[in-house]
């Protein structure tokens, strides 16, 4: 049977049997029992699908930008607090209707609430007990002056419901101050993804995810070893099945995001001389230095005795004989 029919496909004309993959699987999810990194399996017309969380950690070198506001989602500017209109809901106000039905909105001035200076228990009023903890915050202070009361602040929830659409790299939203800004190194997030979803459609779902504007084809995967070995992940790879197969510890292999023109692949054998240090590395070089110098001498005294044959054979050859 060919195997394509049987196996799991990893990248472009590469499978796996779907037993060998199954007991990487139940090896991965033994390792993060109880915990929401277990990965589901199925199979849908006898091809094994799985699906879950997977980590990446950024490994980015240049900032990033996240998007000023979501799809189809309007921003509202809050509140000016010097308007006459700070926390007053227009729509309230009363109107009217004339004799044609047409309704025309009645102009009333905002409502002032005054305060008595002695009053001890206005809240926006600060007692002696509370204000060595509270006098740093107030933006206004205790005075015989009226109070303008102003727009309520958001609760919680109607936090929550305006960030719904928006998630946090390690806490942090989007500022107009910091809205370009590179991801801590070596810090991790997770996608939710399945074993179908090639390298792009990856990438594609982190970068929704955060609603960053760069586009997909500016990042890369790479399979980062403890070892040195950074293994570039292809456009046609498919990233969950590779990290099930290079097992669940994160201590032995990441799986990292970087840029697509930055991130440079590291090959098994240069890993190995990577972790050694600067003199054990130099007096490497010296040692390969001096090997090449061998084989160079040893050239050069081999095409010298052949050269030397050359010449003698030439110069027994009688006058006017023609080499053939």
């Amino acid at each position: 049977m060919d195997g394509s029919q049987d196996g799991v496909q990893i990248g472009e004309n590469k499978f796996i049997s779907k037993a060998t993959v199954l007991s990487h699987l139940k090896t991965y999810n033994l390792y993060y029992e109880g915990q929401n990194l277990q990965l589901r399996h199925r199979e849908e017309e006898e091809e094994l699908i799985i699906e879950g969380l997977l980590n990446i950690f950024w490994g980015l070198r240049r900032p990033i930008r996240l998007q000023m506001q979501d799809d189809h989602e309007r921003i509202r500017p809050p509140p000016s607090s010097t308007s006459w209109h700070s926390g007053c809901n227009l729509d309230s106000q009363g109107s009217s209707t004339d004799t044609d039905g047409q309704q025309t909105l009645e102009q009333s001035p905002p409502t002032l609430e005054v305060t008595p200076p002695d009053s001890k228990y206005d809240d926006n009023v600060v007692t002696d007990e509370e204000d060595s903890e509270t006098s740093a915050q107030l933006l206004r202070t205790k005075s015989d002056a009226g109070v303008l009361r102003r727009g309520q602040r958001r609760s919680p929830s109607d936090q929550r419901k305006i960030r719904r659409h928006r998630f946090s790299i390690n806490g942090h939203f989007y500022n107009h101050k910091t809205a370009v800004f590179t991801p801590a190194f070596g810090s991790v997030t997770n996608v939710r993804i399945n074993s179908c979803m090639t390298t792009p459609q990856v990438l594609r779902v982190l970068l929704n995810k955060f609603k960053i504007e760069n586009s997909p084809e500016d990042f890369a995967l790479y399979i980062v070893h403890t070892s040195g070995e950074r293994v570039k992940l292809k456009r046609t790879d498919f990233p969950l099945v590779l990290r099930v197969m290079q097992g669940p510890c994160e201590q032995v292999c990441k799986v990292f995001l970087m840029e697509e023109d930055l991130g440079e692949e590291v090959t098994y054998d240069v890993a190995q001389y990577i972790k050694f240090e600067m003199p054990v590395l130099q007096s490497f070089i010296t040692k390969l230095k001096e090997e090449e110098d061998r084989e160079v001498q040893k050239l050069k005294r081999r095409y010298n005795y052949l050269r030397c044959i050359i010449e003698k054979q030439l110069r027994g050859l009688p006058e006017g004989a023609k080499c053939i």
